[in-house]
C-alpha cells in the first residue's frame, strides 16, 4: 500500500471517530476505544466462518460428553485457529440486536467478551 493511500484510510478512520464518539470521550483518549476494537473486529472476522461449528463442538461437550470444562483442543479444531469464541454473539448480531436498553446490550457485550479463549483474553 503505497503512502498516500495509507495516509487516507488513516484520515477516514479518525473522521469516523471524530463523528461518533465525539461528546463520548475526550478526543485524545479515541485510541484507547479505537484499537481494541480494531482487534476485536478482526477477530471476529476470522472467526465468523466457523462459528457454527464452533457452538456444536461446545454442545457436543457439554451435552453429549458432559464436560464441565471445555476441552481446547476440540475447539481450536473447530475454529481453525488457536484461539475461539464459545458466546453466540458476533459484532454483527451485537449490532443488529442492539436496543436503547444499555444493561441488556452491556450484558451482551460482556457475555461476547468472556467467550474468547484465555488466550485472547
Amino acid at each position: 500500500m503505497n503512502h498516500a493511500v495509507h495516509n487516507k484510510m488513516v484520515s477516514f478512520i479518525w473522521s469516523i471517530a471524530d463523528d461518533c464518539l465525539r461528546d463520548i470521550f475526550v478526543r485524545g483518549k479515541y485510541r484507547d476505544v479505537i484499537l481494541p476494537m480494531v482487534v476485536l473486529r478482526r477477530l471476529d472476522s476470522l472467526l465468523e466462518v466457523s462459528k457454527e461449528k464452533v457452538l456444536q463442538e461446545v454442545d457436543f461437550q457439554k451435552n453429549d460428553m458432559g464436560l464441565v470444562e471445555l476441552d481446547d483442543n476440540g475447539l481450536q479444531d473447530s475454529a481453525g485457529y488457536v484461539f475461539y469464541n464459545t458466546s453466540k454473539w458476533t459484532l454483527k448480531n451485537l449490532f443488529n440486536t442492539a436496543t436503547n436498553n444499555q444493561q441488556i446490550l452491556k450484558a451482551n457485550v460482556e457475555d461476547y467478551l468472556s467467550g474468547f479463549s484465555e488466550n485472547v483474553k
